[in-house]
């Protein structure tokens, strides 16, 4: 297959390749495997490929300021496809700890799982098939993740820069969601005025360093970043980061269904301790606090009381403050790109895609 020219397109063609290779794999082991494998390539369509493209063109801030070129090589096309695998292995989970019932407007996985399980007839209880079987969905992108990172760094000049990257990563990311989840009841023993910065470690752990910054320096690794370079790339993305989640956090509380594909308040609704409620909770009394957090993480909660927490966070000033730190942290990463030595059109590259990533309504 003639390699796409648009290198998202070129990361597209190299997961149908990938998982065209899987089905084949599994074409013997029967009709519920092959299932499985279906599933998993459903997880993998749609979605914004941020971080292959902060992948891709952390590569070419490097490539192009060595005059090499703009057009990623097969290792960075690949890697950035491993990293796509790993976002759906991720999503997979995450939905299922928030016991979240739909991914860009359709059944997340172990709702569709349990459906799945229902319309076969099979015995037992569908619901807990789903939820177990969305575990092991989960396990397999994982590995398919790893299987295609190392295929992408077979041949590759910095394939140990590269690995170590996504290594990080993959370890900073599940702390972090660890520690989103334990704050749900941390919270209550640790200090109210620690909260808003526990919520900031989660936000950097979690999503900061997974969604920019390590997708920024797996592909500056891969072209022979210099340390100057990955300096660079790292103050630029680390704050590009917080901000893409703490926009994220904002339209978990106040997001249009119709265009997020989630329910409006739904991180109300999973109790996430955010900035946003860390602020809010800063600023009430400890009448009105006590009532958010009796209110937050009731899956039950219906549109007056999604509206009225809604409220808080605004009269509060919460929301305010979140929206100061977005603009602070796209400045300071802006900063960051100043007289950086990379290449000029990918650094403009880079304004773009943190523009999309903290000014998006989805």
């Amino acid at each position: 297959m003639t390699p796409s020219a648009d290198p998202i397109e070129a990361v597209s063609q190299r997961l149908e390749r990938f998982t065209s290779a899987q089905a084949d794999a599994v074409a013997g082991m029967g009709a519920e495997a092959a299932g499985l494998v279906a599933d998993a390539v459903a997880c993998l369509q749609g979605g914004k490929r941020l971080r292959a493209r902060f992948c891709i063109t952390g590569w070419q801030s490097v490539a192009e300021h060595s005059a090499r070129g703009t057009t990623p090589d097969d290792s960075v096309v690949t890697a950035a496809s491993a990293l796509e695998i790993f976002q759906a292995a991720a999503l997979v989970h995450d939905d299922l700890i928030d016991n979240s019932d739909t991914r860009r407007g359709r059944p997340s996985a172990h709702r569709r799982l349990e459906a799945a399980h229902r319309a076969a007839g099979w015995a037992g209880d569908a619901e807990a098939f789903g939820r177990a079987a969305s575990v092991l969905l989960g396990d397999l992108l994982v590995a398919w993740s790893d299987d295609l990172l190392e295929e992408g760094l077979r041949d590759a000049t910095y394939a140990a820069d590269a690995r170590t990257a996504y290594g990080v990563m993959r370890r900073d990311v599940t702390v972090g969601q660890f520690l989103d989840i334990a704050e749900e009841a941390a919270y209550l023993t640790a200090d109210d005025a620690e909260q808003a910065a526990r919520a900031l470690r989660i936000a950097s752990l979690k999503s900061a360093r997974y969604s920019v910054q390590q997708p920024l320096l797996i592909g500056a690794a891969l072209a022979g970043a210099t340390p100057a370079q990955h300096d660079a790339l790292s103050a630029f993305g680390h704050p590009i980061g917080l901000a893409f989640q703490l926009r994220d956090d904002v339209l978990g509380v106040f997001g249009d269904e119709a265009v997020t594909g989630k329910p409006s308040g739904d991180d109300l609704r999973e109790g996430k301790r955010t900035l946003l409620i860390a602020y809010a909770r800063e600023a009430l009394p400890s009448g009105p606090r006590r009532v958010l957090d009796e209110l937050l993480g009731d899956p039950a909660l219906d549109a007056g009381q999604i509206a009225s927490l809604q409220q808080t966070i605004i009269d509060t000033g919460a929301l305010a403050r979140v929206e100061s730190h977005i603009a602070e942290y796209s400045l300071e990463a802006d900063r960051a790109l100043r007289g950086a030595p990379l290449g000029s059109s990918a650094v403009g590259r880079l304004r773009d895609l943190a523009l999309a990533a903290t000014k998006r309504a989805a």
